[in-house]
Formats: structure tokens, sequence, C-alpha cells
């Protein structure tokens, strides 16, 4: 199942290798930042080391619908993975049989463990059940404990250059012509599973072109429209995150390839992402939302 991951070499090498020759450890850790494809990887890695021959049973572990490979993530709006799941976790690995010949416990978005939580699961990593591989992603090795980091097998899982990731686009989403495909290859700067998502979601289309909006409505300066733009999420945090999202991953398109045709110059862009950052900081530690995009419409429109 690794062979499906798209681009990443070197890393899809490493990982088969070392499944191959029996070294791959206990742990693992997959890092790669939002989008890249790093749960994916996970995915086919989970496959590949249950099911090496594939099959029925190997797909069913990439659409996360298997029994012998479970999945932790964060809960709540901050997203934290708290101490409880993590000993629900280590006594549902004890206590069940098994039927494969391992299991796999993957935990999505490791740097999300509070102090507590990343003790309990050190434990286990230091004493883990037999046959069992724990697969952790992050956006980075430094954004996760230095213990838990010690204890894991590291690989990177990048973005795909902008061609190799429209190409992607058009082979998982046919309707997507070849300038939509290059422009959301750019707007997410390679990163395949968050253009893909933004294609498969139902308000996609609006989403970008909000974001658009409110990106012209900045360089304009224009405090009204921004306002109106933010004002029709308001009352959705998830909608007004990945609006927020969304407008920060094209600021960073327009400052890494600046082009004509781009409503924001790079050093209004880097202004623009340094506060779309800040409002995403203030919606996850819940704060007012309407204040916070009200804050974000100002803010925008300053030089």
């Amino acid at each position: 199942m690794l062979a499906r991951l798209a681009g990443n070499e070197l890393t899809r090498q490493a990982l088969t290798e070392a499944l191959s020759a029996g070294r791959l450890g206990h742990s693992v850790l997959l890092c790669g930042e939002a989008g890249c494809g790093a749960g994916f990887a996970a995915r086919c890695l989970a496959a590949d080391y249950l099911y090496p021959a594939g099959g029925p049973a190997a797909e069913a572990v990439l659409r996360g619908e298997s029994p012998e490979c479970a999945a932790l993530r964060g809960s709540g709006s901050g997203g934290i993975i708290k101490v409880e799941q993590i000993r629900a976790a280590r006594a549902a690995l004890y206590e069940t049989s098994l039927s494969a010949a391992g299991r796999v416990q993957i935990v999505y978005g490791a740097h999300k463990m509070n102090p507590a939580s990343a003790n309990a699961l050190l434990k286990i990593l230091e004493e883990p059940p037999p046959g069992v591989l724990f697969i952790l992603t992050a956006p980075g090795a430094g954004s996760v404990l230095p213990t838990i980091r010690s204890r894991c097998r590291l690989y990177t899982v990048a973005p795909l250059p902008q061609a190799d990731c429209a190409a992607l686009l058009r082979a998982e989403y046919p309707a997507c012509d070849e300038p939509h495909a290059q422009d959301l290859a750019r707007a997410f700067g390679g990163r395949a599973g968050a253009a893909l998502a933004l294609l498969q979601s139902p308000d996609g289309d609006a989403l970008l072109r909000e974001a658009r909006e409110l990106a012209a409505a900045a360089a304009a300066r224009d405090r009204y429209a921004c306002m109106r733009v933010l004002a029709g999420v308001e009352r959705d945090k998830s909608r007004a995150t990945r609006l927020i999202e969304l407008l920060r991953s094209l600021c960073g398109a327009w400052m890494r390839s600046p082009a004509p045709e781009d409503p924001l110059p790079p050093a209004r862009a880097a202004h623009a992402a340094r506060q779309a950052g800040r409002a995403l900081t203030a919606l996850e530690s819940n704060a007012n939302p309407r204040l916070t995009l009200t804050a974000l419409a100002l803010r925008l429109c300053r030089v």
C-alpha cells in the first residue's frame, strides 16, 4: 500500500525496506504539515504491516475500517488528546485478541497531547504490547515532546511538486480541469491532501471564492467588505476556521511564487498570513468568534 503514497520516494523506500527487513521498530513518527498526507501514509504503512499480501483486509485499513488498526484523535475545540483516551487505547490493546499478524495503533496529531497524555503514551512505548506497531503523526518533529520523539523512528512526508500535485488532483477528481488543478496545487503549496479535501467538500468552491473576496477586500483596505465576508461565517466556528486557513494558504502561495494577478503582493500577503494565524490561534483558544473575526477584518486592512 505504501506504493500508493504519491511523491516522497525516499520516505516510501525507507519505510518499505525497514518493514521488509524487520527493523521498523515498534513506533514510528510521520511528520508532515497538515494536508501533506501523513495520515494517509500512516494507514498505508499500517496496511502493509498487518497484511503484506494486500487484499480486502488491507483496503479496509486504508479506509479506516479495520478492527486491527485503531485510531486515536484529539477531541474538543482544541483537538487535545486526553489522558483518558490514551488509557482506553492501552486497555483495548492489551485486552483485544488479534486476528491478524499484529495490530496497529495510529495516533493522529501527536503534538496535541498534553503532559498527562504524553506521559501515559510514553509508558506504553517503553513497554509496548507484543505485535503492536504505534504510528504517530505530527506537523514536525519539534512539535512532539522529546521523550516521545526519542522512542520513535522518524520519517518525513513532504508536499508534492506543483505539477505532480496538479496531476494527482486530476487523477483523483476527474471533474477538476487542468487550470483549476494547477491553481489549487499552487494555493496549497503541493499539499495534495488539503487540496483534495477542498475539492471533495460540498462548500469547497464557495470557501475558495470567499477567501479570494477577503483577500481582495484586504488589498483595497476595505474594512466593510472584509467584515461582510467574515460575518457570513461568524456563527459557524468550523467554517470560519476553514476559511481563515484557506486564506493563509493562499497568502503562502502569493509569497512563494508571486504573480501579477495576485490580489496581494508578497509583503501584504505576509501580513495577512500573520493575521490569519493570529485569528486561528484565538479561535482554537475559544475566544469569542465574532470579536475575533472583527479584529481580523480590521487588522487585514492595516499596512
